[in-house]
């Protein structure tokens, strides 16, 4: 059923009161295929929004458009081999709870992306990634409707993957709704502990392990968004030349960064952040977390202009300085 002037404040993590001007919630693959070919969709065909968790979403005021939002929470073993499992999972499914059901059977290759917030559908659009772990190592194949009904199956070459970047954000932007992922796992492997701290941080040998480790230097760097509101990471770590990092490095000798490839690296944008002196920092009723610097917070009450007033300052600020562009990987809508 569509529901008119829908209050968005129970999804989006920022915790912004906004409304949006209608609102339809889908169950399944047929109900979301009827409703785009309905004369209820027409007149929002060039103004919708696919949203999942609200967990990388910030709204600067209500949104004059459709929200659609999948509750698609199939989850099934399709295909398995004595190396590993194809696992179809609907885009409504917790992404948390999939990495949980994974974790439980022994399964590798989601616990490093444990503690996400978000949904399944969301983390083939972004891409998702942590603790040296991207979701596209995982990702055999997305489900998605065209808005003209028609179904399409694309394979991971076709989703063009890159860092927190797929098809979906740029080309196929509003032009496919995601029902349902394909990943694959494996029944055994080696551990992905190469990442920052998080190898003297697990405690023994198996998936669980690693689980339990990622979700406890989340909760020790992010906050909580049922208390504080904040979408996670609010800036990508930017990616810059070799050459620019090391003449960086010659005026700032503590920079650090993660190799990309033999031409680039990747810099904590929470490390930039913090060098301007903005770790824990208010700008009116938004601020920078106190423990985390790449996160920006929801003091109560703030507006989505004042948390894009504060990124924008974050931003010169960070090129002022060392001459590098960070841009949001939260949609600013």
């Amino acid at each position: 059923m569509l529901i008119r002037d829908y209050s968005l404040l129970g999804h989006n993590t920022f915790g912004m009161d906004v409304k949006a001007a209608a609102y339809f919630e889908y169950t399944s693959k047929e109900a979301l295929r009827t409703f785009l070919l309905s004369s209820d969709f027409e007149p929002y065909r060039e103004c919708f929004l696919v949203i999942g968790a609200g967990s990388n979403l910030l709204f600067r005021k209500d949104y004059d458009g459709l929200v659609l939002h999948s509750a698609i929470r199939d989850l099934d073993i399709i295909e398995e081999t004595d190396d590993g499992v194809l696992v179809r999972v609907g885009s409504g499914v917790c992404w948390d709870d999939f990495v949980a059901w994974s974790v439980e059977r022994n399964l590798h290759g989601a616990e490093n992306l444990s503690g996400i917030p978000g949904e399944v559908g969301a983390s083939a659009v972004q891409n998702i990634g942590a603790y040296g772990a991207e979701v596209c190592q995982l990702i055999e194949r997305v489900e998605a409707l065209g808005l003209d009904g028609e179904e399409r199956l694309f394979s991971n070459e076709e989703c063009n993957y890159g860092y927190r970047d797929s098809i979906f954000k740029r080309e196929l932007k509003g032009k496919y709704i995601i029902t349902a992922v394909t990943y694959r796992l494996c029944k055994q492997g080696n551990l992905n502990l190469s990442y920052g701290n998080l190898r003297e941080r697990v405690e023994g040998t198996t998936v669980n392990d690693v689980r339990e480790a990622v979700c406890s230097l989340r909760a020790s760097k992010l906050p909580d968004p049922h208390t504080l509101g904040n979408a996670g990471s609010f800036f990508k770590n930017p990616v810059i030349p070799r050459w620019q990092y090391e003449h960086l490095r010659d005026v700032w000798p503590s920079i650090p960064c993660y190799k990309v490839d033999d031409e680039n690296v990747k810099v904590p944008a929470g490390w930039l952040i913090e060098q301007c002196g903005w770790k824990g920092c208010a700008l009116g009723r938004a601020a920078v977390h106190e423990h985390q610097a790449l996160v920006l917070v929801n003091l109560g009450g703030a507006t989505g202009g004042e948390v894009v007033s504060l990124a924008r300052h974050i931003v010169e600020d960070v090129h002022n300085k060392f001459g590098i562009e960070i841009s949001p990987e939260v949609n600013v809508i």
